[in-house]
């Protein structure tokens, strides 16, 4: 299973990235997906999280209500759009991938089995 980021960039405080992940190589339609990101000398922290269904969706509450998660099983991509970015918000920020998630394990990263390589999102003052 292969999961490739996209989007990340350098823009200023107040704008908005769209973020996307890819994956190959599973079955997407039964895939939870989730965003994760790390700052340099911090922890990984959760940022978003949507159940295989898109019935149930998660999110931190740093990014609630600015930051969206969405799935296409079309294009067997996650997205996560990201509206009124702060400085905090810069990260590397990492797509997650798994099929045996149940709903209340949506923000734990080791439920998660496949990552991609990460993005990098800077967000200047």
């Amino acid at each position: 299973v292969q999961l490739v980021e996209s989007g990340g960039g350098l823009v200023q405080a107040g704008d908005s990235l769209r973020l996307s992940c890819s994956v190959s190589g599973h079955t997407f339609r039964t895939l939870s997906m989730a965003w994760f990101r790390q700052a340099p000398g911090k922890e990984r922290e959760f940022v978003a999280a949507i159940f295989r269904s898109g019935t149930s969706i998660r999110y931190s509450d740093s990014v609630k209500g600015r930051f969206t998660i969405s799935k296409d099983n079309g294009k067997n991509t996650a997205y996560l759009q990201m509206d009124s970015l702060k400085p905090e918000d810069s990260a590397a920020y990492y797509c997650a991938a798994g099929s045996t998630l149940i709903l209340s394990s949506l923000a734990s990263a080791p439920q998660y089995s496949y990552w991609g390589q990460g993005t990098q999102v800077t967000v200047s003052s």
